[in-house]
């Protein structure tokens, strides 16, 4: 029976061993991520990365986090409104890890962590809001949500830089209370027009009639409107004499 001898191979067998320690403890980072290194179970002063970068394993533990900005849908959240409105809201936020250390020491799992206040503050904020400011000025409350989410995720090392919201889905309910409401605001608009136009109307005749209140300006007016009868041919104008100027003839004789 052949019996190995390894004793001349343990030189190799240690180069190997380190080789592949070595290669184990080399990591490469893209440019969007950052390592926190844990050494000895305290974490390094600052991230590593991009790049090239050594973790020596078993002393160190590295844990990856990524720069890029994190697009997160917020589910549909039943909101009362200040005026006891119930409605169905959605929403997107948009945050980014601007302190990877305080990303993982500060909070368990950032990006639940997240999505749960961005919920409660969603509820929170548009609740303080009657609903036509929720329809109407949904700007202004898409920097009211982002600036209070902001202010509480800044702890973690996250900057938030939107939040809009997606939709508002009202009760059949309201929404048919809704169009009534501006049906009637429609007919009252159309009333105050018309009014208008009525006034405006009674108000250029009584200019116009006291011009014509002048006799010169009546008979200037009547010969006109005797000129544009003439135009049709088969027209018979009726001319009548002024009692004036028959006394004038009257008199002479």
């Amino acid at each position: 029976m052949n019996v190995v001898d390894l004793s001349a191979h343990w030189p190799l067998i240690g180069v190997g061993i380190v080789l592949l320690y070595v290669f184990s403890v080399i990591h490469v980072l893209r440019e969007y991520e950052r390592g926190v290194i844990f050494r000895l179970g305290r974490v390094l002063s600052a991230a590593k990365g991009p790049g090239l970068i050594f973790v020596f394993w078993p002393l160190d533990r590295i844990v990856k986090v990524d720069l890029r900005t994190i697009t997160m849908d917020i589910p549909p959240q039943d909101v009362i409104t200040r005026d006891n409105v119930t409605c169905r809201v959605n929403a997107v936020t948009y945050f980014r890890v601007v302190d990877p250390s305080r990303a993982v020491i500060q909070v368990e799992n950032y990006l639940y962590a997240t999505s749960q206040l961005a919920q409660t503050t969603l509820r929170s904020v548009l609740g303080e809001h009657e609903l036509d400011d929720l329809l109407a000025q949904r700007e202004k409350l898409n920097v009211n949500l982002q600036e209070k989410l902001d202010r509480d995720t800044d702890i973690w090392g996250i900057k938030v830089s939107k939040v809009e919201i997606k939709a508002v889905d009202l009760p059949q309910e309201m929404q048919r209370a809704m169009a009534k409401q501006a049906e009637a605001e429609r007919e009252r608009r159309a009333k105050i027009i018309h009014a208008d136009g009525e006034f405006q109307a009674a108000q250029k005749l009584h200019e116009a009639a006291a011009v014509l209140a002048d006799p010169a300006a009546l008979q200037l007016r009547y010969l006109q409107t005797l000129t544009e009868i003439g135009v049709e041919k088969n027209t018979t104008i009726v001319f009548p004499i002024p009692m004036e100027m028959v006394k004038s003839f009257l008199e002479r004789k």
